[in-house]
């Protein structure tokens, strides 16, 4: 294991109703997430982040996305995808940027579960504790609204100050009963109807 790594948190949801009702189709939504010691701590400003974002970023990216195709039962059952990154307190935004939002850790993540979408990501910095809301949308078709959902994860006892820590989040399928169409069932709108419509 990573020495970097203090512990690797999983989390699986099954939404099987809403609202009293069965939902049409059972997604499984999973989401993993490595507490890393930041590498740039205690630096200051550091102006070269790629020595260690390509240090870091592979290893994390292959032990998440691992464990989220064991959850949802192979690659080719994951639909929808996300990544995030919650920073501590003593670290700058810009460490978590570093270590999601560059190929080593994206391609690695995309290549892995088949995918061709670019990522949908969420980040922040934040004290221990802090929930974070992961957005996720289709792996190959990003405009598809039925994918577009979220999953929260909150580790209790990170990020400590000289922490990050790093999320990636999947799902075997759409929210539970989508049913608001999509781009290519839209009608076509125009901005002078819209307007009409609100005066």
């Amino acid at each position: 294991m990573d020495p970097l790594i203090r512990k690797i948190v999983m989390m699986t949801e099954d939404v099987v109703a809403e609202l009293g009702r069965p939902v049409d189709r059972i997604s499984r939504r999973a989401v993993a997430a490595a507490v890393i010691r930041n590498p740039w701590h205690g630096r200051g400003h550091v102006a070269d982040l790629q020595p260690e974002v390509r240090d870091v970023a592979p290893h994390l990216a292959r032990a998440l996305t691992g464990r989220l195709i064991e959850a949802l039962g192979g690659a080719d059952r994951i639909e929808a995808f996300g990544k995030a990154a919650i920073v501590g307190v003593d670290g700058e935004t810009e460490h978590g940027s570093a270590l999601i939002h560059t190929p080593y850790f994206g391609d690695v993540l995309r290549d892995a579960v088949d995918g061709t979408s670019i990522i949908v990501f969420s980040e922040q910095r934040a004290a221990p504790g802090t929930p974070l809301t992961v957005p996720m949308w289709h792996k190959t078709a990003s405009a598809t609204r039925s994918h577009y959902q979220t999953v929260e994860i909150r580790v209790g006892d990170a990020p400590r100050p000289d922490e990050i820590v790093v999320i990636a989040a999947a799902s075997s399928g759409s929210r539970p009963n989508a049913r608001i169409g999509d781009r290519t069932t839209d009608s076509t709108v125009e901005i002078t109807e819209l307007e009409g419509a609100t005066s």
